[in-house]
């Protein structure tokens, strides 16, 4: 009808009643259009800005913050903005896997004190790692890291063109500091067994302030997967998009940049999509957002033959779960098991 009335010129009440229209709905369904087409250039123009803080951010992180922002009512659904995004090439490509601890020394190595720990409050448990950062001349810098495990939420960290270990422990006394506490019993350090966190001088740090000391046993990523994983976000959302950093200088900047982005703004699927400033402050169990690979059976009551399915949705200004539950037949899975026991039958005999 447009094409007919904008295109070829017919008048707009005999393509009306062609195609059985009002005059009315025409007008309505441009103003329609014109409202659709502002909505997205506002939703576009809050993308561009986010992703000039964070260049890798994920659509539906994007989308829970658009909501966050303009309310769920208001909001297109989670299906459509990303069908906007792949109209403006918007949608991230796949990460490309990137393959850092010399443990050949002569220090004491710890015992892991954190398997099947799972910390509830902040300041229970933290975790260090250094990545190395690719620098546009070829050098490299690295990035020291301390991670809260509880609330996701970096508390220390340091950028320089060493491993040497007091660029380590400058990051460990600024997570220190942060605290505004002298003691702290009660808290664990975990990490891996390079000799930046084995040396007397980081372990002297720890001991004069009451900090626990965990190490990995092995060389398996996982044992310190929560500091592996902040070194993925960072790297894959704000290093790789941008290929190299000009300097060390350039690269502090930037990195400092996101690192407060990321502790202030930044939903995180570990913590129920929260950010972790405010879960910082929190205490008590968070719920994750990702699935293991290894999915559970599912569970039948024989009592009542009542099959419980429970599923979590979490919006952006709520943490109610939803729970579903529906009611088994008897009849029907008496005589679902009846079909199965024949066709099992049947194959048998072939």
């Amino acid at each position: 009808m447009t094409e007919l009335v904008e295109g070829r010129g017919l008048k707009v009440t005999l393509s009306c009643r062609l195609f059985g229209h009002t005059r009315q709905a025409w007008y309505q369904s441009k103003v329609d259009v014109a409202a659709e087409v502002e909505r997205e250039r506002l939703l576009l123009e809050n993308v561009h800005e986010i992703r000039q803080e964070d260049p890798r951010i994920g659509g539906y992180k994007l989308w829970l913050m658009l909501c966050a922002i303009y309310g769920r009512e208001k909001m297109m659904g989670r299906d459509s903005f990303f069908a906007l995004l792949r109209r403006h090439s918007l949608m991230l490509p796949p990460p490309k896997p990137r393959h850092t601890t010399n443990s050949n020394h002569r220090y004491h190595k710890w015992k892991n004190l954190i398997k099947d720990f799972v910390p509830m409050a902040a300041n229970q448990l933290w975790v260090a790692d250094i990545t190395y950062i690719m620098l546009n001349n070829g050098d490299v810098c690295y990035l020291h890291l301390i991670t809260d495990a509880y609330s996701r939420m970096i508390v220390g960290w340091e950028l320089a063109d060493t491993l040497r270990a007091a660029i380590t422990i400058k990051a460990l006394e600024g997570a220190i500091s942060q605290t505004g506490r002298i003691s702290l019993e009660g808290l664990i350090h975990h990490s891996d067994r390079g000799v930046q966190y084995c040396c007397d001088e980081y372990v002297g740090v720890l001991k004069k302030h009451g900090i626990k000391i965990s190490m990995t046993e092995d060389y398996n990523p996982t044992d310190n997967a929560i500091a592996e994983r902040t070194n993925g976000i960072i790297k894959s959302e704000t290093v790789y998009s941008r290929k190299t950093f000009n300097s060390m200088e350039h690269a502090k900047d930037i990195i400092g940049r996101f690192i407060n982005f990321y502790n202030y703004r930044r939903p995180h699927m570990s913590i129920g999509y929260k950010i972790p400033a405010v879960v910082h402050i929190e205490n008590g169990p968070q719920k994750k957002m990702w699935k293991n690979n290894n999915y559970p059976n599912k569970m039948c009551k024989n009592e009542n033959n009542e099959i419980s399915l429970s599923h979590q949705i979490m919006w952006p200004d709520s943490c109610v779960p939803i729970k579903l539950k529906c009611q088994a037949d008897q009849h029907g899975i008496e005589k679902g098991d009846n079909h199965l026991s024949m066709a099992r039958k049947r194959m048998s005999t072939y």
